[in-house]
């Protein structure tokens, strides 16, 4: 039997979709308030990947305003379940990502990786992404940094 993948870009009224998909699939638990929040800006993006009623992959990102140029798109993440991964899903759920960014007015859309996640990098040429050499990166995520 074929399996049938079908996608959905989530809004407002799509909380209950996100807070069904079982742990694995992002980082940590889905947090109502965080998901609710997300769902309610626009300019916030996320499509789901489904195997039936099965959440398998996502992709999800969001709009970089900047005063002097025009949006861009942030990718921020981008997973498929181990069992699911190298069938295209996360091709297709890029794909999509970038029709939500092109349709919000974005005219450059962006995502990092590390440098040795080999899966993530042929996955975004497969895409025709543009590969950035001698980037740093720099971050602060850091609970401490709240305080």
């Amino acid at each position: 039997m074929a399996e049938t993948i079908t996608l959905r870009v989530l809004g407002p009224d799509d909380l209950a979709f996100l807070l069904a998909v079982e742990d694995g699939l992002f980082d940590n638990w889905v947090r109502p308030d965080q998901a609710k929040a997300f769902l309610r800006d626009r300019h916030h993006q996320i499509v789901l990947a489904f195997e039936g009623k099965v959440c398998v992959g996502m992709a999800s990102g969001q709009v970089m305003f900047h005063p002097d140029k025009a949006p861009a798109f942030f990718i921020a993440e981008v997973g498929v379940r181990d069992a699911y991964q190298r069938r295209g899903i996360a091709k297709r759920l890029c794909e999509r990502l970038k029709l939500e960014a092109k349709a919000l007015g974005c005219e450059g859309i962006w995502v990092a990786t590390e440098h040795d996640n080999a899966a993530a990098r042929g996955l975004y040429r497969s895409l025709g992404a543009r590969e950035t050499e001698d980037i740093v990166v720099y971050d602060w995520d850091d609970p401490a940094m709240n305080g």
